[in-house]
């Protein structure tokens, strides 16, 4: 197979400090797991079904790793603990696939989108009793609150240190979102965004960006504040798009919308991981984090929203506008040295320079839905795309082929 080059517009300049790449991801770089939240589609493709008990309850008799999420239509599906790069391709394809075959023993389909593309009434919650008093102390919030993201937790094991590296990660959030736009339709209508979803979940007190703390103690006492004035019920709905994890010796990073593509996810993870590592380097250094104001940070999120991938970005460093690909080739600077220490950095050039030049999947979602303006058509190239890896999964101790990710096209249904 000829092995397409890497286009010259997209590769980084070098840096001085870029360190060899011998050393491989067996010998170096932080702990990673990622959590995907996804919808689950009826066999016609025309809505989403309220059935994740069917789904979670099947999944647990095989042993597959899919959870609850908050609206019966969602579920979770999470990676253990990974600590090489190839460890983590294999959970998230393997994830993908089981959540594909269970949904198919039930006549449903998964959809990777970051809001639901489909009309229909809003969703009742999941029967469990958390997510029953959110919904009865938030109210609308709650009702409206159908997104799935994809978060990613990084190994950081001092909480004084977690606190800073959110400091310095918070910066690079707004091109991981445009980098990971996967929400331009919502209820049937084109909403003029890239990320609606990040818009939806935007207005929770404790979401988006985080503010710049001080110390671990500042921390804890802004988020006391909020669960004392009744704004979030605990820790778990501190909702900032990068956090110091409230059950595991992480900083979990929560901005984007869930990849449409395996590929996408595994790309995602893999920046992440570096990105954290190159943070708390430069924590253990004694290096602050940079002065950005929050109103360039806020612009900047909302122009990563709106324009996602393909169009403009604000440099959140000088405040002036350029572009998505300019300020990821920015972020891929930084990051390197410990892209290099991994033996990541050419294969994230390669799989960059792939979601660049195709779109994320707010381009495919797009596309798919101005041949007819039919939702159906916006599904039906999301469960593809879903599946479109070749990969095999194991389900009960046995190795089977992935099935095709919505039933409507399967010989079995």
């Amino acid at each position: 197979m000829t092995r397409r080059p890497i286009p010259a517009s997209f590769v980084p300049a070098p840096v001085t400090n870029s360190r060899t790449a011998n050393i491989t991801s067996e010998d170096s770089g932080p702990t990673v797991g990622v959590e995907e939240e996804f919808f689950l589609v009826a066999p016609t493709a025309d809505r989403l079904t309220e059935s994740n008990d069917l789904v979670v309850t099947s999944a647990r008799q095989l042993g597959a790793r899919i959870d609850y999420e908050l609206k019966r239509i969602q579920i979770e599906v999470d990676t253990p603990v990974c600590r090489t790069a190839t460890d983590l391709r294999a959970h998230i394809l393997a994830g993908r696939a089981a959540a594909a075959a269970v949904a198919l023993q039930h006549r449903m389909g998964v959809l990777a989108s970051g809001a639901s593309p489909t009309v229909q009434r809003l969703a009742a919650v999941t029967d469990l009793a958390r997510y029953r008093t959110m919904a009865d102390r938030y109210g609308r919030l709650v009702a409206e609150q159908e997104v799935c993201g994809c978060h990613v937790h990084v190994g950081v094991a001092d909480p004084e240190i977690a606190i800073q590296v959110c400091n310095h990660v918070r910066l690079w959030l707004p091109i991981l979102l445009a980098s990971t736009a996967n929400s331009p339709l919502h209820r049937g209508h084109d909403t003029g965004y890239a990320s609606w979803r990040s818009i939806i979940a935007g207005r929770w007190p404790c979401s988006g960006p985080p503010p710049r703390f001080t110390s671990a103690a500042h921390y804890d006492t802004v988020v006391a504040m909020m669960i004392d004035s009744g704004n979030i019920l605990d820790v778990g709905m501190v909702y900032w798009d990068v956090r110091p994890s409230a059950h595991l010796p992480t900083v979990e990073v929560r901005v984007s919308d869930v990849p449409a593509s395996a590929d996408e996810t595994i790309l995602l993870a893999t920046i992440v991981r570096a990105l954290v590592a190159t943070c708390e380097r430069q924590v253990r250094a004694g290096v602050p984090a940079p002065p950005v104001t929050d109103e360039v940070l806020r612009a900047a999120y909302l122009c990563a929203a709106r324009e996602g991938a393909t169009g403009r970005a604000i440099d959140v460093f000088t405040g002036r506008t350029t572009t998505a690909r300019h300020a990821f080739r920015g972020l891929l600077r930084y990051i390197r040295p410990q892209l290099e220490d991994t033996g990541d950095y050419r294969r994230t050039l390669k799989m960059s320079a792939k979601v660049f030049d195709r779109g994320t999947g707010a381009v495919l979602q797009r596309r798919a839905f101005e041949r007819r303006h039919d939702t159906a058509d916006v599904v039906d190239a999301l469960t593809r795309q879903f599946v479109a890896e070749p990969w095999t999964h194991t389900l009960s101790g046995g190795t089977r082929q992935a099935p095709d990710a919505h039933p409507s096209r399967s010989t079995n249904a």
